[in-house]
């Protein structure tokens, strides 16, 4: 008997923490255009296990806040149909801020033209991102780092969304454990989805085009959380061709997005464990692929090793991409100080070897640098870059250390790195 109701206690205690069904909400509150004073004044009072539903139309406001909250849902009639428009801003520089909030959902609306991040959510639990549009219509350094933004999160789904015009990534995660982005697209940002210091996500299904960068996998210093185990598979990454737009200061600092080079498909910088398979990656036209280290955008990258933070990619697994370039650098690389450096790589590999006959940048580029600079050792690949992949012109070794020296020698020799 005593064991039964031990069972029974945990079941319960089980059954009342679990997330509940979407539909069961307390309190349901409908709002129409014009009552913005009203809806307002909802969201501060809000209580758990409320909904909120938001008609057809346009609506207006500074900006939007919801803390410390269980239950929650934030519904629109589409996202073409149900407008948050916050040109109008007096105060807060984001448009929706959510902190703190367990089992929160968001769907079928449009947030546009913030001044800061349009959605932010901020250490919450159980998010659910569905339907959603974020966008800046211009290409501008004033707009918003963030369209979709959720960091310092458990269990994060973006599903079905848009991001347009964000200056740093339309679509970012960071610094957060199990994320899933499917079925998305992201137009003219500088990156189109970013996955930061995050461990165990998935993106699959998505369109990123466009922009300046089609996807970045990062893991930067000085953050709460080292990231990893990530999967990037069935993406189109297409076209990212565009100048970077990035803001100065936080956003193209050092280890800021303002360092993606125009026409970078794919980076992958100071990560781990990373799986990159059955993405078409074409027309994206310095880079298909750039694998890099800390190192490379920052020489004092060593001194930032500590739990959360190691400067060198390690276990990445490239294989059976769709992988193709178009027959020249886009014309915003030139100006950019990274994109230099990738338009310099097709240049030296060239002058090397006169065989190639004006070749493109081959398509994956590695910087080459690997633990044995930490090490100080001498083994072959002791990172584990594993790559499957065909096709002619397809890797570069750039011996980024030496870029600058007379000892430059960028190299296309992939047998170490080839998987077996």
């Amino acid at each position: 008997m005593k064991r039964y109701l031990s069972m029974l206690i945990v079941i319960l205690a089980a059954a009342c923490s679990a997330p509940k069904p979407p539909g069961d909400y307390k309190t349901m509150l409908s709002f129409g255009p014009g009552e913005e004073a009203k809806i307002l004044e909802a969201f501060l009072s809000l209580t758990d296990s409320s909904s909120i539903e938001l008609k057809e139309g346009l609506y207006k406001f500074d900006n939007l806040s919801l803390v410390q909250l269980k239950h929650i849902s934030i519904k629109g009639a589409g996202p073409d149909k149900t407008i948050l428009d916050f040109s109008g801003q007096t105060q807060g520089g984001e448009g929706i801020r959510v902190s703190e909030v367990k089992d929160f959902s968001i769907s079928g609306i449009t947030l546009r033209e913030s001044k800061g991040d349009l959605l932010k959510i901020n250490k919450s639990e159980n998010v659910r991102i569905t339907d959603l549009h974020t966008v800046w219509k211009a290409m501008d350094s004033s707009n918003g780092g963030y369209g979709i933004y959720p960091v310092l999160c458990n269990d994060v789904l973006i599903e079905n969304c848009y991001a347009e015009g964000a200056s740093d990534a339309g679509i970012y995660v960071g610094q957060t454990n199990k994320a899933v982005v499917k079925n998305c697209k992201a137009y003219k940002n500088v990156a189109g989805c970013e996955i930061e210091n995050t461990t165990h996500a998935e993106v699959f299904d998505n369109e990123f085009y466009g922009n300046t960068s089609g996807f970045l996998i990062f893991d930067l210093p000085d953050l709460s959380q080292r990231g990893g185990h990530v999967k990037a598979y069935n993406n189109y990454i297409h076209d990212n061709n565009e100048r970077n737009f990035a803001k100065s200061g936080s956003f193209g600092t050092t280890w800021g997005v303002g360092n993606a080079a125009p026409g970078s498909g794919v980076i992958i910088q100071a990560t781990s464990d990373i799986e990159l398979y059955n993405n078409r990656i074409v027309n994206n036209n310095s880079s298909a692929i750039i694998i890099v280290s800390g190192f490379f955008v920052d020489s004092k990258a060593g001194e930032k090793i500590k739990a959360s933070y190691f400067p060198v990619s390690k276990n990445i697994y490239i294989h059976d991409n769709t992988l193709e370039m178009g027959p020249g650098f886009p014309e915003p690389v030139f100006a950019h100080h990274t994109g230099k450096i990738l338009v310099a790589i097709e240049q030296q590999l060239n002058q090397q070897d006169a065989s190639r006959k004006g070749a493109r940048i081959p398509l994956i580029l590695y910087d080459g640098i690997s633990t044995n600079v930490i090490t100080k050792e001498q083994k072959i690949n002791p990172d584990s870059i594993c790559i499957k992949q065909t096709g002619n012109n397809l890797f570069v070794n750039a011996d980024a250390l030496n870029i600058g020296t007379k000892n430059w020698r960028p190299g296309t020799d992939m047998t170490a790195f080839s998987c077996k």
